[in-house]
């Protein structure tokens, strides 16, 4: 499987990596204590062998790594810098400080090891969307496998009530498939021999046979694992501008350190030892450790934070950029509203309405239709203590239900299919157009060929709505609904909602219109969807975010996968964004900060080489750990 071979794979060679690191720390840490208590005892031989095996285990992945950078990439990196200042150290006599130096500086590392390691586990743990197996048919038997063995052309068979494992062509059977995570509609689609059905949908009618036509790294759980690898490599735009100046900056720590040794010398008239041993400090101080460690950390630990929560992201630039942006455009069904249907008005005339709502729960609790349940839900206190018996009962595929019991005939499902001619009810009419004009869904009742009530049904908006468009509004985000409701529906929801603006009866190409013309404007925009028909606006915004199971589609066009259907992640994610960023600038402005006094103590000879170790590498560790806060719910 793809995350078994994939992704166990790179958690196990980070730990193994992760705990290599620690060790290396701690043993030498171990040998420095051991150099100091000879030392103490007056054993300097054996000191100095305890500084250098202290050289040798803390800095020689340092040291390795550094000089590979240099010659393979053609780029200077910080390791470099610390290794020549251990080395330049040794060569004065100053061998503890030497061996502390590599030492907090292993300590820095192993703690950007710990929170690479951290993001990983907590991204790799939610990769959990698809079912793991599927039946296969083949020369007439049925067998067991991993979805990720099927091949195009399998022939698989799919239970009443099991997820569709993979993209496939309906070839034998007819059914309903809730695809309520693919295009965000609480109806479930009739499927017919020939049609097309999505990996992620459910069965909810009847047993049938597809034959895949689509590869399983195009499975969403494929798309998702490359999320996760893409959200590793990815860099802010941050962070790359750091790490690109790295290289320059070494270039001139390297040339200008010999210049002010020769200062030191020639011009303050400092002896040779004085000058070297202040060019190392020199050398120490001025290496842009923390500099380049005030973006990573952070971006790694607000990854692994926003995974923890069930937010999956490209890379850190998705993060960096949610927090700038200035409009956000929101699909109503299935991201602003529910996508689970409840009965909001129910109408019953010329009979008894304890014994209709009584009978249409003994007919929907035998159905498997979304809109049953929520009758059901809506009937439930009515039913009789003891089941009706039905001499005959019927699920007519996309229409509704029909049943005979105690000598009467009771249909229950579409309009058009309960009574074509509806709108010449006196009685009736008036209240199901108002309710179909609000964009409620109706389903008619029929006793004995008589139209005697209706359901008005509708998908409520998520308590989360609300409290989430208030606070953009309150951070003069301009909030803006697209849907392909009518235009009444639209503007009855944005009221509600106190959006901004809507835009009703869009289609997908209006939708990706609406965002490319926003961005055009030079408008940062975000836009929210949960389906194939966003997927061409995920694309075109600043930051595309697919809320819920999404489609493949939507889920590659995006920036950010909310794994959770849930919309107050985006608020959420908001808010870590703009907590990142703040740290990312603390951080850039304390390591500066911290360089420049550290330079300016030791021209004025306040500082000596432990010191400025100490300075400079306790600010990097500082960097880290302020960074590694964003790893805290908050």
């Amino acid at each position: 499987m793809i995350y078994s071979t994939n992704n166990l794979r790179g958690e196990k060679i980070m730990n193994i990596l992760e705990q290599k690191q620690i060790r290396y720390t701690i043993t030498c840490g171990t040998l420095i204590i051991l150099g100091l208590a000879a030392s103490f005892h007056g054993y300097n031989v054996v000191s100095v062998l305890c500084y250098l095996t202290a050289f040798l285990v803390g800095g020689f992945h340092s040291a390795i790594e550094g000089i590979q950078e240099t010659f393979q990439e053609q780029h200077l990196n910080v390791d470099l810098l610390m290794v020549l200042a251990a080395i330049g150290a040794s060569i004065i006599g100053y061998w503890l400080e030497g061996a502390l130096l590599i030492f907090i500086f292993s300590l820095s590392g192993a703690l950007e090891e710990y929170a690479m390691a951290k993001s990983e586990k907590s991204m790799t743990e939610l990769l959990n969307l698809q079912p793991k197996t599927a039946t296969r048919i083949r020369d007439g038997h049925y067998e067991t496998v991993d979805v990720e063995d099927l091949a195009i052309n399998d022939v698989i068979f799919i239970k009443k009530g099991e997820s569709v494992p993979m993209d496939a062509i309906l070839t034998e059977g007819e059914s309903l498939f809730d695809e309520s995570m693919i295009n965000g509609e609480p109806l479930p689609a009739n499927k017919k021999v020939g049609e097309e059905i999505f990996a992620g949908s459910i069965n909810l009618h009847q047993s049938c046979t597809a034959t895949v036509h689509k590869n399983a790294d195009e499975t969403v759980m494929a798309s998702i694992i490359r999320l996760v690898e893409e959200a590793q490599e990815q860099e802010t735009k941050t962070s790359s501008f750091l790490n690109k100046i790295e290289d320059q900056y070494v270039k001139f720590v390297l040339v200008f350190v010999p210049l002010a040794i020769a200062l030191f010398y020639f011009g303050f008239q400092w002896t040779w030892q004085e000058s070297f041993y202040r060019g190392m400090i020199l050398l120490t101080v001025m290496s842009p450790c923390a500099l380049v460690a005030s973006a990573s950390p952070a971006i790694l630990a607000s990854l692994s934070n926003a995974a923890k929560q069930g937010i999956l992201l490209k890379g850190g630039e998705a993060l960096e950029q949610l927090s700038s942006i200035e409009s956000i455009v929101l699909d109503k069904t299935g991201t602003l509203t529910k996508g689970k249907p409840t009965v909001q008005h129910a109408v019953i005339i010329n009979e008894n309405e304890k014994e209709v709502h009584a009978m249409m729960y003994e007919m929907e609790i035998r159905s498997t239709h979304p809109l049953g349940k929520s009758i059901t839900a809506y009937t439930q206190a009515y039913k009789n203590s003891d089941s009706i018996s039905f001499d005959s009962f019927e699920e007519v595929i996309g229409n509704g239900l029909v049943a005979t019991a105690q000598g009467s005939t009771w249909k229950i499902g579409k309009l058009a299919w309960i009574d074509a001619e509806w709108k010449q009810h006196t009685a009736l009419a008036s209240d199901i157009e108002k309710y179909l004009e609000q964009g409620e869904i109706v389903l008619a009742i029929e006793k004995n060929g008589q139209l005697i009530g209706f359901y008005a049904i509708t998908d409520e908006i998520k308590e989360s709505s609300q409290s989430v468009l208030h606070y953009f509004n309150k951070e003069n985000i301009q909030t803006i609904m697209m849907t392909g409701d009518a235009e009444s529906t639209a503007e009855a929801v944005a009221k509600h909602l106190e959006i901004s603006d809507y835009q009703a009866n869009c289609l997908p190409e209006d939708k990706a219109a609406y965002v490319k013309n926003l961005a055009e404007k030079g408008v940062s925009v975000a836009m929210v969807g949960d389906g194939i028909n966003d997927a061409p606006a995920l694309a075109n915004a600043t930051v595309g975010i697919a809320i819920g199971e999404g489609t493949a589609l939507a889920i590659e066009a995006s920036d950010i996968v909310l794994l959770k259907n849930n919309l107050s992640l985006i608020k959420y994610g908001h808010e870590l964004s703009k907590k990142m960023k703040g740290i990312i600038l603390q951080n850039i402005v304390f390591s500066l900060s911290v360089i420049t006094i550290l330079i300016l103590a030791n021209v004025f000879q306040f500082i000596n080489l432990p010191l400025g170790v100490i300075g400079h590498e306790g600010s990097t560790i500082l960097v880290i750990l302020n960074g590694l806060r964003l790893l805290k719910k908050l």
